[in-house]
């Protein structure tokens, strides 16, 4: 299977093939409107400025399955989400990413590129994994995604190279979208 093979669905109801992205580098996002995380939506948006104009694109899935921060559909996520970060990269329907609801792009992503486990030494990776083992100790096991937040990087040639976790820095984000931004050049 290639990510190409997968259809998604627009908040306004529009199912689209991921092939309407090839060819370009893509950012997939799991989100939540009402997460701690929520302020790397100003980041993401900055990023998405710097590097849309050289085939580079990301998409937000909202996903309510962590402590229920994005209740709302995915119309209301989109309009709080231009509202309040000026968010103009796409965003899609809300979806499941862990479980047997799993939506089936997040279930391909989850199982190309291993996960990194969060570490003791960061004090939020630290308090994320004390949250997690207490609320949702099923989402430490295996590839499952861990919290909103988790990124997905994808080469312009479809294969997924890349899983940073909800704590990693934007500045290495933007280190690997530089990398893949060189690659695709030459």
């Amino acid at each position: 299977m290639s990510i190409y093979n997968y259809l998604v669905q627009k908040p306004n109801g529009e199912i689209l093939s991921m092939q309407t992205f090839k060819g370009k580098i893509m950012l997939i996002v799991n989100t939540a409107s009402k997460c701690r995380f929520t302020y790397q939506f100003e980041e993401l948006q900055k990023l998405y400025d710097r590097y849309q104009a050289k085939d580079f694109v990301i998409l937000g899935f909202p996903c309510n399955q962590f402590g229920d921060q994005n209740p709302e559909d995915g119309t209301d996520s989109n309009i709080f989400c231009q509202r309040n970060y000026g968010v103009a990269f796409p965003m899609f329907e809300k979806v499941e990413v862990n479980g047997d609801k799993t939506a089936p792009l997040f279930n391909y992503l989850k199982h190309e590129v291993p996960y990194r486990e969060l570490s003791d030494e960061s004090i939020e990776e630290k308090v994320l994994k004390i949250k997690l083992k207490e609320e949702y100790p099923e989402y430490l096991i295996g590839n499952n995604i861990r919290w909103n937040f988790t990124k997905f990087l994808v080469a312009s040639n479809g294969e997924v190279i890349k899983r940073f976790e909800p704590t990693d820095s934007i500045l290495d984000i933007e280190k690997e979208v530089d990398n893949q931004i060189a690659s695709a050049i030459h």
